[in-house]
């Protein structure tokens, strides 16, 4: 199902939840019943609910977004040092050159095409993967430099290779999602208690007061489904892109 229609979809039932609980709590209320009487205690703890989740809401959205950008800049970093190796191993023999550079084409290949989808589907990163780039630290560590040229750049490639490595290690990391099952308990939760107090101020039928706590309703939702989205940086509809490699590798795209 796509995601703007279950965004479409839970804002939709979240008005509707509010409307209908408006609707039957009016039938059902009493004759003498005066909604102007709400205690005044009441109305300030209905406020500072909506502030505290508010809060709460807001910390949730920067967190995941956060680990968004991280994911992105994993992805940023270890495409720059594979472009990295396969323009400083120009210095060596144009066989060792021409290996090199190929492995490091096979592997962005690799990435873009099956780890991406792998990551997406099944939340992990390949064993081809690991292989492919275990066969280019091959190439570059067995490699024994034959000038003093050569020795020079030796050390920067392995370095380069390392931050490779790492930033593949980090991205496999921010595959699982961010946020911690507890902590959507306290978020599901807390939009319930949050909408729930707006019955406590016992809103009337007019259609201004349905349409502000059906809006209300909806904006928890959109919120809500924001932070789902974001909570799985390659996985869901606004995702971490594999676009630093296909802007630096342009022909394994093709």
């Amino acid at each position: 199902m796509p995601e703007w229609l279950v965004l479409t979809l839970a804002m939709a039932a979240a008005c509707a939840v509010v409307v209908i609980v408006t609707l039957v709590r009016h039938r059902t209320a009493a004759d003498d019943e005066d909604p102007s009487e709400t205690p005044d205690v009441i109305e300030y703890m209905t406020m500072w609910i909506g502030v505290v989740y508010a809060i709460v809401l807001g910390l949730a959205i920067a967190g995941v977004w956060e680990a968004r950008s991280a994911a992105q800049d994993h992805v940023q970093a270890e495409a720059q040092a594979l472009h990295e190796i396969s323009e400083r191993v120009r210095v060596y023999p144009a066989d060792v050159r021409d290996r090199v550079r190929d492995d490091v084409n096979a592997y962005v290949g690799h990435v873009v095409t099956t780890e991406w989808k792998a990551m997406a589907d099944d939340g992990r990163v390949t064993e081809r993967g690991g292989e492919l780039l275990a066969r280019l630290r091959a190439d570059l560590t067995d490699h024994r430099p034959r000038s003093d040229f050569e020795a020079q750049a030796y050390q920067p490639l392995l370095d380069q290779l390392a931050a490779a490595d790492q930033a593949r290690n980090a991205r496999a990391d921010a595959i699982e999602p961010t946020m911690p099952g507890v902590v959507w308990f306290g978020l599901l939760a807390g939009a319930v208690v949050t909408i729930g107090m707006v019955f406590a101020l016992q809103i009337r039928r007019t259609a201004r007061e349905l349409i502000l706590a059906g809006l209300f309703s909806a904006l928890i939702a959109f919120l809500l489904f924001l932070i789902w989205d974001f909570d799985a940086p390659y996985s869901r509809g606004i995702t971490a892109s594999p676009e630093p490699f296909l802007h630096l590798f342009p022909d394994v795209g093709d």
